[in-house]
């Protein structure tokens, strides 16, 4: 998980400076070893933390419209991953293990050796996360007169009527180009270490993070923003652990731009950061909002440009607040209340603070498709599939051991099969007679 904060690249200190700059050895003649810190001009800050918020909000923006697409998905490539309240509630745990896991990794370890390890792992999800977000991209590009052929990828499991899909992954020739482009930027990457290089990996995972990761409700978006909240302020003011995770950890869990582009181009170095988890967090919150502007059937989107201006204004009171005392902040601290409490008091002055606390993601579904009344507790993963597949398996009575089951309470309509059944023991029991 993608540490959720924001850390100054470069924070100078009067005092430092001048320490440098004047430090003199007995004889009066100036030490060798003095190095002055780097000065960023005011330009070049102003431009290193306006790209940042830019940069910020186009994987939340386009993130949040895919997802409302992707709630409507078949193909198990695009469906999401729901995250429940359980899920929500351990979350900072886990992230807390994970974070104070990789700040021993560098104390014990060499780092460079820990790099090396973690660009290849990112290199390959990097090459996936860009090609499935340049997709829909490549399918405008492309003329209809494209040969762009079908293919699927299925792993299944067992034999006969036990068979199970595992992995059923559909793509085309278009694809096959977005990955070619993908392993291109990854070589730059894994060979420069380029920071464009970097960026375009930390929007893709934090764009494939907004769209894929779905809140059940808004609920579970509270219990999750709250409890990284305490996460990001503890690991932030209470110890050093996050700031230096950030910094060693070689890997485009963050955004980075250089504040001193203006004098040394593209081969700058002093770097502003902001991490991914700043981005994603408060974006799967966000587009949860979206969905349920589109749930209410309103023309507007109230919810969602609420909560946008909100994250915009806490994202700019976290720079604001880190340039003004040159201390790393924890963002969430900014974001959270932001962005919770806008929506919640444009829902107050509306009157839907029920209607949207009410609100589960989970009940979207595709017109005129059957609807089932309960679903997988994690939607996409293998085991969700697989559940998904017996549940079905359950109604139409595939399955000989679950013949004697009754579901169908779990469609509104009976199944054209089940009538049919129905039809011809009714004829049998009149011949009989």
């Amino acid at each position: 998980m993608s540490e959720a904060e924001q850390v100054p690249a470069s924070a100078p200190e009067a005092a430092a400076v001048l320490d440098a700059l004047n430090a003199t050895d007995s004889n009066g003649t100036e030490a060798l070893n003095a190095t002055a810190k780097f000065v960023a001009t005011p330009e070049g800050t102003a431009l290193a933390y306006g790209s940042l918020v830019f940069m910020a909000l186009l994987p939340i923006f386009f993130g949040a419209l895919r997802s409302v697409r992707c709630s409507k998905s078949k193909n198990s490539a695009d469906m999401p991953e729901t995250i429940t309240s359980r899920d929500a509630a351990r979350f900072p745990i886990i992230a807390s293990c994970t974070l104070f896991g990789l700040y021993l990794f560098f104390k014990v370890f060499s780092q460079e050796y820990i790099n090396l390890l973690l660009s290849v792992y990112f290199f390959v999800l990097g090459v996936l996360a860009l090609s499935h977000t340049m997709s829909p991209l490549m399918s405008r590009i492309f003329p209809d007169s494209f040969p762009n052929k079908q293919y699927q990828l299925l792993f299944t499991q067992g034999s006969g009527e036990s068979k199970e899909e595992i992995v059923n992954y559909e793509f085309d020739t278009k694809n096959l180009v977005c990955l070619v482009i993908s392993s291109v930027v990854g070589v730059w990457y894994l060979l420069k270490k380029h920071w464009i290089a970097n960026n375009l990996f930390g929007l893709a995972f934090a764009l494939n993070g907004v769209e894929l990761l779905h809140l059940n409700n808004v609920s579970t978006g509270c219990i999750l923003l709250g409890g990284l909240f305490v996460y990001d302020v503890f690991w932030v003011f209470g110890t050093n652990v996050m700031v230096t995770v950030a910094k060693s950890f070689e890997a485009p869990i963050k955004l980075v731009f250089p504040q001193d582009l203006l004098e040394k181009g593209l081969e700058a170095s002093n770097f502003a950061m902001l991490g991914l988890g700043d981005i994603v967090i408060p974006g799967i919150f966000i587009a949860l909002l979206l969905r349920f502007d589109v749930s209410l059937k309103k023309n507007s989107r109230t919810y969602f440009y609420s909560s946008f201006l909100a994250y915009i204004f806490g994202l700019g009171l976290t720079i604001f607040v880190m340039h003004t005392f040159k201390h790393a902040q924890p963002a969430l601290l900014y974001l959270v209340p932001a962005c919770v409490g806008f929506p919640v008091i444009v829902a107050l002055f509306n009157g839907e603070l029920t209607e949207m606390f009410s609100y589960e993601s989970s009940e979207e579904v595709l017109p005129g498709s059957p609807r089932l009344t309960s679903f997988p507790t994690v939607s996409g993963s293998p085991a969700s599939l697989a559940s998904s597949m017996d549940a079905v398996s359950m109604v139409t009575g595939s399955s000989p051991r679950r013949r004697r089951l009754q579901p169908t309470s779990m469609y509104e309509e009976s199944s054209p099969e089940e009538a049919a059944a129905k039809d011809d023991s009714s004829e049998s029991e009149k011949k009989d007679q």
